[in-house]
């Protein structure tokens, strides 16, 4: 796949979203498909779960157990082209600058292309850039892994901690604990991102400083949190070293782009790893953030894994959208969210390994989707990304379930399953997989009142024990949990959520929201330190806990 990119892109001229015809046609048809039952669709057609369902790329999905029909899903696939969805696919693999507030292409992709391919941007093929620093920390992890890496006194490194926050500790966190199963054991792996001490001082509780790798992931090594954390590191491990300050180029390594700093830090440049301005933090898990993936894991397996994102964004690319597995995803999301008013997804995957994946994908989807302007920075009149949250399978059941079930909201679900069970333990997988059978049947199809009095039920009671069901969900159900499976899905939810976006003509890759905290933040933290009373000028609640605070920190 040879692509070349184009300069910055302008915000397409895509009409606004309710003067689309699809759009239109859309909230005429959900004023009918609104009042639909599932029990009725599935009864109306025999067939239903054959036709609404899917295979591609190891995934099965079925889809059939939504609120929708097959105008639902023709309105949705018109509205994807109306909406330049292709274009839009296109512009994002060809590099192109479609992060129009930063002028920056959006190329998590290349992050997983093979050796081969060619993707330019500015002029340039950044394909081998990619291997490059892929063969960089092939070579560092082997180093560690075998133990010829040797820390500052001679001996072996069997601790690694990642500093990182957001993107630069998410994905890491979740890889880790996704692909557990396969990583190295004799080695232990922690992560510190929140500033608050607790958060470091636990990581490092049980560790010896001479046997201690600390990777920093900041691309501009300047971030708050991350160097708040890494300086404190920096003192634990020269403290426990003998204070030699050349010990720290033995036990720190730099995800960064900015050389002057990680150099005065104390880390050797030639232990730096480097990223790119077209990579977003929260798509940056397969590039060198993901260093501490590759050292757990090893080599093999993480490349295994860039296989899986790699195969999903080529189904995403070149697959017509009926049949595109994230494009399907992020079209039903669309429906629930702008026309049924669902304000959330739960995403339920039912494997304990998976547990931080909801949490991963929080970030993703809301740092990409939670945007109140248009590309051309008009206001949005519909309502942009929902709220993602879950828990693994069959923890939820026994918490929030509750309200998915019989609540007053609607709450679309995802529910992620494996054939196979990584430990497998007599009937446990056999039990665990029955639970996702029976919740999104019992999601969708209910109890009614006469089932429930047919059990004999006192009449008083009917109405507690009756599940109105038409609660939609998707299964995904794949073979096993492997570094490729892995890879494959946080792909599909990065398209689909990109599919979201262009829907709503919003730019899925800047996160200007998260910039007015820090840098009040910035602002505040000197006059909290002062050690004389500060002049105030923040409005009289901050002022107030700013002066409550002071008073008992210095009490």
């Amino acid at each position: 796949m040879a692509v070349r990119a184009k300069a910055a892109l302008k915000p397409p001229a895509i009409k606004p979203l309710s003067r689309r015809k699809a759009w239109t046609a859309l909230k005429a048809h959900y004023k009918t498909a609104q009042a639909l039952h599932l029990k009725k669709l599935f009864d109306d057609n025999p067939r239903r779960a054959e036709e609404f369902t899917l295979e591609a790329v190891g995934i099965y999905l079925d889809y059939s157990k939504n609120r929708i029909t097959d105008k639902t899903l023709k309105l949705l696939l018109d509205l994807a082209k109306e909406s330049g969805l292709r274009e839009r696919i296109d512009a994002m693999f060809r590099g192109d600058k479609i992060n129009v507030t930063e002028n920056r292409a959006v190329l998590h992709v290349a992050l997983r292309a093979p050796k081969n391919e060619t993707i330019l941007v500015d002029g340039k093929n950044v394909v081998p850039e990619v291997h490059t620093v892929l063969d960089k920390m092939t070579a560092f992890s082997n180093r560690v892994r075998s133990g010829e890496w040797k820390g500052h006194t001679g001996k072996r490194i069997k601790n690694v901690i990642n500093i990182g926050i957001g993107g630069s500790d998410l994905g890491p966190v979740m890889a880790y604990e996704a692909l557990k199963h396969y990583s190295e054991r004799s080695m232990t792996f922690r992560f510190v991102s929140n500033v608050d001490s607790t958060d470091f001082a636990e990581a490092i509780l049980d560790l010896d400083p001479t046997e201690t790798l600390f990777i920093i992931s900041s691309k501009t090594f300047t971030t708050l949190e991350t160097m708040t954390n890494a300086h404190t590191a920096r003192d634990w491990s020269l403290k426990g070293l003998g204070g030699d300050e050349k010990a720290v180029a033995k036990h720190f390594v730099a995800v960064s782009t900015n050389e002057a700093e990680v150099s005065k830090f104390g880390i050797d440049t030639a232990n730096m790893f480097g990223f790119w301005d077209w990579v977003g933090g929260r798509y940056s898990m397969d590039s060198a953030i993901g260093l501490s993936t590759m050292l757990a894991v090893g080599p093999d397996n993480f490349r295994a894994m860039l296989s899986g994102f790699h195969q999903m964004d080529e189904h995403f690319r070149t697959t017509p959208f009926e049949r595109n597995l994230p494009v399907l995803l992020g079209l039903i999301s669309v429906w629930y969210n702008d026309f049924f008013g669902a304000q959330t997804v739960a995403v339920l995957p039912y494997e304990q390994y998976l547990k931080r994946f909801p949490a991963y994908l929080q970030q993703l989807t809301m740092e990409s989707n939670g945007k109140h302007v248009t590309l051309a920075g008009k206001p949005v009149n519909y309502e942009t990304g929902p709220i993602y949250w879950g828990e693994p399978g069959t923890n939820g059941q026994h918490s929030f379930y509750q309200l998915i079930h019989q609540g007053t909201r609607l709450i679309p679900c995802d529910f992620i399953a494996f054939g196979k069970a990584l430990n497998p333990l007599g009937r446990h997988h056999d039990i665990l997989i029955a639970n996702v059978c029976a919740q999104t049947e019992a999601l969708a199809f209910g109890k009614t009142a006469k089932q429930v009095k047919a059990e004999g039920t006192p009449d008083w009671l009917v109405p507690h024990r009756v599940f109105e069901g038409n609660r939609p969900s998707n299964t995904l159900l794949l073979d096993r949990l492997t570094p490729e499976a892995l890879g494959k899905l946080v792909a599909l939810y990065e398209h689909s959520v990109f599919t979201q976006g262009t829907i709503w003509q919003i730019d899925s890759f800047d996160q200007w929201g998260v910039e007015l905290g820090k840098v009040l933040a910035q602002r505040i933290i000197p006059e909290l330190e002062s050690k004389t009373e500060p002049k105030l000028n923040h409005d009289s609640s901050t002022n107030a806990l700013i002066r409550r605070y002071r008073n008992l920190k210095n009490s």
